[in-house]
C-alpha cells in the first residue's frame, strides 16, 4: 500500500512538472528538467530561502485558484 501511495504522489509532482510548462521549454530534456529544478533547489538553500519559498507557494496558489475558476466557468 505504502508503495502505492509513493508512486501516486510521484506521478502527481510529475504532472506538476508538465502542468507548469516545464517539459516543453525544456523539449522534453531530462538533463534541462533536472538542471533546472537543482537550479531552483540552490536558490532556496540561499540566504534569501524563506522569501522564495513564500513567493513560489503564492504563485502556486494563484495558479490552482485560477484554474479552479476557470474549471467552474466552462
Amino acid at each position: 500500500m505504502a508503495r502505492r501511495e509513493r508512486t501516486r504522489h510521484l506521478i502527481e509532482l510529475g504532472g506538476l512538472v508538465q502542468k507548469a510548462g516545464l517539459v516543453e521549454l525544456a523539449d522534453d530534456d531530462r538533463a534541462t528538467l533536472y538542471g533546472a529544478l537543482l537550479d531552483c533547489t540552490a536558490r532556496v538553500q540561499g540566504d534569501d530561502a524563506g522569501n522564495v519559498l513564500a513567493l513560489w507557494k503564492r504563485r502556486g496558489k494563484r495558479a490552482f485558484d485560477a484554474e479552479a475558476e476557470g474549471a467552474g466557468n466552462g
